[in-house]
């Protein structure tokens, strides 16, 4: 319907009025006016807040370094993913870039042990930074937004085969799953990491540079290996105000079969 002109503005209003008895039919009209208005707000809002939820978030795993020239658009498209709730998003810092002048103040060698394994696993002899894993299963080298985009899409789109389930237990975590058929079986992973760190880099191929990380992976915990022929429980503990993660990923590493959070 086009705007009205004022002139018609105007004869609504005096229509209006003129059909209106009283100071209790104006009051009457305007509850009616702004309850309609405020429901018809909330009707929008809560469509505009509502969020898409994945009862197993897809894991993407970004092997970065902070003596890595290439890392901090990869870096940056973490934090991205990172704000996603059908996505956890965890940077493993790795320590072979080490030796040209920077020690990455997040490194661990049991990062790139991990890395290798991948590698390992699909037949590549050399290993890169910055490199992101999907669900245990893509390899992306390099910073490709529109690609991790979409095998994110895909993965979520894919029925997890194991119901995961994680609850706070004081200074623990319990984890619980029913039984599924894992020919494989499951290697079951707790993973700890923080939020968000500002570094300044002053040495080494990002000297000069201040660069905000964020999903700091700060332990990867190998808990249990479960064969999925009976329901999984059992409790681990997770002290600490740090954000919890339990993997359950096929041995090799291959696939994750289901992945959950408490933040």
């Amino acid at each position: 319907m086009p705007p009205r002109t004022l002139s018609q503005r105007l004869d609504w209003r005096r229509t209006v009025l003129s059909t209106i008895k009283g100071q209790k039919g104006i009051e009457t009209l305007m509850r009616r006016t702004i309850t309609t208005a405020v429901g018809l707000w909330l009707t929008l809002a809560g469509a505009g807040l509502a969020q898409p939820a994945t009862e197993s978030p897809v894991v993407v795993e970004l092997y970065t370094s902070q003596g890595c020239s290439s890392c901090p658009p990869a870096d940056n498209l973490l934090s991205e993913m990172a704000g996603r709730s059908d996505v956890i998003a965890l940077a493993l810092h790795v320590d072979y870039w080490d030796y040209i002048g920077w020690k990455d103040t997040f490194g661990n060698p049991a990062f790139t042990k991990r890395q290798r394994a991948y590698a390992a696993v699909a037949g590549a002899r050399t290993i890169y930074t910055p490199q992101m894993i999907v669900d245990g299963m893509d390899h992306i080298v390099g910073v490709r937004a529109a690609e991790l985009a979409k095998l994110v899409a895909r993965h979520a789109a894919q029925a997890a085969p194991v119901a995961l389930r994680l609850d706070r237990v004081g200074e623990g975590v319990r984890v619980t799953a029913g039984a599924a058929p894992l020919p494989r079986g499951a290697v079951v992973q707790l993973v700890r990491y923080r939020s968000h760190e500002r570094v300044e880099i002053r040495q080494g191929e990002n000297a000069g540079k201040v660069i905000d990380y964020s999903n700091i992976v700060t332990e990867w915990r190998r808990v249990a290996e479960w064969d999925g022929r009976a329901d999984l429980s059992l409790t681990m503990d997770a002290p600490g105000g740090d954000p919890v993660v339990v993997i359950l990923q096929e041995p090799g590493p291959g696939p994750v079969l289901a992945a959950a959070v408490l933040r």
